[in-house]
């Protein structure tokens, strides 16, 4: 165990305020088995040394206290207190790992035809475009949802969203499966499959930073929300990979669907046993009264008042917007330049698997540094220019390195990105619960890649072009988009609107200087 203390806060004497009959508003035992936040408890015993009272009264004191004595009595005060414990529980990473596994099978339902869009049209006697809008409906299902999903997280927590997230995934699944197994197939059955599923994204996708703002110490919270946040396109890298394998001919694809279903009803299981929260808060930002007090709209409009909010809302919704249209129509990209579906998903997979290893080395340096900022306006400017090369990627002359390398940094640097925007905003935009940020943020990706794929299939070349059908068109499009936000990013915490602080780290540190133990059980 480590403990940490230092003269940080000031309060005043609990000795005197008490003889004088003041109010008094204490924190409970962090080691009592009752975790509701911001309720009276009854005063401490000597006997038990890790209560923390905070005195306070709004008539002046019996003893006549000015200002400046309060001040000195408050400084000579902190040095008395016993540190509280603030307990990490090992249970925490049952409920990671289920949120890791359901963002893995929603992504790769999501993208269970995209990857064989040419095959599966061929099996539902259909075209590639109308095959295009399982993709984008799955997106679009995504905001219709959003409402009911930052409600769930707010008022129940992640346990419930989690569950609701698994009974959508069983019955979308299987009625996939239904559409595909029909007599004559049934498009508009696997649709509303599709639509069910994209239903219960919003749930699994948003719910990392509020899991762990509730379960993880400061330490970790960035490698927490990116573990969790990009299992979500590893389940697209694994649809991107091994769906064609699975679907070689038109007639795979009720097999390919069948095995996708039962992969993912395995996965839902675990869901109904996970912990609804600690038995104790792991932080002291989680103890804050700002955070259990301020009422549900009243957070959505701290959130809409935060400049740097919007100014993040913008890049990262575009980002993700563009990253969900890359990875739906990457196979309609590069096939009219004669690669081969298997190698398109081989090029998608990069995207997705570089991306997760770039991620994994980034986000222990920003969780120990801090230094949001500085990585979030280095990797803005960085995707930028790699959706400009990417037009001139597809090129029947050229062989596969150049998709597979511009995929692969594109993917580090979309990774890298965003599991730090996510803990950033949740920073600056502190009191305001993280599930509020986080499903805004990941609502403006949705709605904006759904609304991509739509633009970019319009601007899909014809039967007469060279070479036929091709999308140059669509991907001079993203890069402009992409350049457009650019300077978004670089105007973040400038004097220009304004600058931030860490105001959920600074809590975290204040109370911990105080003096904290961080125990792991």
């Amino acid at each position: 165990m480590q403990k940490a203390r230092s003269t940080i806060g000031k309060r005043p004497s609990t000795e005197h305020l008490l003889s004088a009959q003041d109010q008094t508003t204490e924190l409970r035992d962090m080691n009592g088995s009752d975790d509701r936040r911001g309720e009276p408890l009854e005063v401490s015993d000597a006997k038990n040394p890790t209560h923390i009272e905070h005195p306070y009264s709004d008539a002046p004191s019996s003893s006549g206290l000015t200002e400046s004595s309060r001040q000195t009595t408050l400084e000579n005060d902190i040095t008395a207190q016993e540190p509280v414990n603030y307990k990490i529980y090992k249970r925490r990473w049952f409920g990671l790992m289920q949120l890791v596994l359901l963002n893995i099978i929603v992504s790769w339902d999501w993208l269970s035809y995209s990857p064989v869009a040419n095959t599966t049209a061929t099996f539902f006697n259909t075209t590639p475009s109308i095959i295009n809008w399982l993709s984008t409906a799955f997106l679009f299902a995504f905001v219709v949802a959003s409402p009911a999903t930052l409600y769930t997280l707010h008022s129940s927590g992640p346990r419930l969203a989690i569950i609701t997230a698994s009974i959508l995934i069983l019955l979308g699944n299987w009625i996939r499966y239904g559409g595909t197994r029909a007599s004559t197939p049934s498009f508009g059955l696997t649709m509303f499959g599709q639509i069910l599923i994209g239903l219960a994204q919003p749930f699994v996708l948003t719910a990392p930073t509020r899991y762990s703002d509730l379960w993880f110490s400061p330490r970790g919270r960035v490698s927490a929300t990116a573990i969790m946040s990009l299992a979500n396109p590893f389940g697209g890298a694994l649809g991107q990979l091994i769906n064609p394998f699975l679907a070689v001919n038109p007639s795979d694809i009720p097999n390919m669907t069948l095995y996708i279903a039962v992969i993912s009803s395995v996965a839902t299981i675990p869901s109904f046993f996970i912990p609804a929260r600690p038995p104790t808060p792991v932080s002291a930002s989680h103890t804050h009264p700002h955070q259990s007090s301020t009422s549900f709209i009243s957070q959505l409009r701290l959130l809409s008042c935060s400049s740097n909010f919007w100014l993040i809302l913008l890049p990262f919704s575009v980002y993700v917007g563009l990253f969900n249209s890359l990875s739906s129509l990457l196979t309609q990209i590069l096939t009219p330049y004669n690669y081969s579906e298997t190698e398109s998903g081989i090029s998608g997979a990069l995207l997705i698997l570089v991306g997760l290893i770039a991620a994994a080395i980034t986000s222990p340096i920003v969780d120990r540094s801090k230094r949001y900022l500085f990585l979030i306006k280095t990797i803005v400017p960085i995707l930028a220019i790699c959706y400009l090369v990417f037009i001139w990627v597809p090129n029947p002359s050229a062989n596969v390195a150049g998709p597979y390398i511009v995929s692969s940094i594109l993917g580090a640097a979309s990774f890298s990105l965003v599991p730090v925007a996510l803990e950033w905003v949740v920073e600056i935009t502190y009191p305001v619960g993280p599930e509020f940020s986080s499903v805004l943020c990941w609502a403006g990706g949705q709605i904006l890649g759904g609304i991509f794929i739509v633009i970019s299939d319009v601007l899909k070349a014809g039967a007469e072009a060279r070479p036929p059908f091709n999308m140059s068109r669509a991907l001079i499009f993203q890069a402009v988009v992409a350049c457009a936000v650019v300077p978004c990013a670089l105007a973040l915490g400038t004097n220009w609107v304004g600058r931030v602080e860490n105001k959920r780290l600074e809590i975290d540190k204040g109370r911990e200087e105080i003096g904290v133990e961080h125990v792991s059980s």
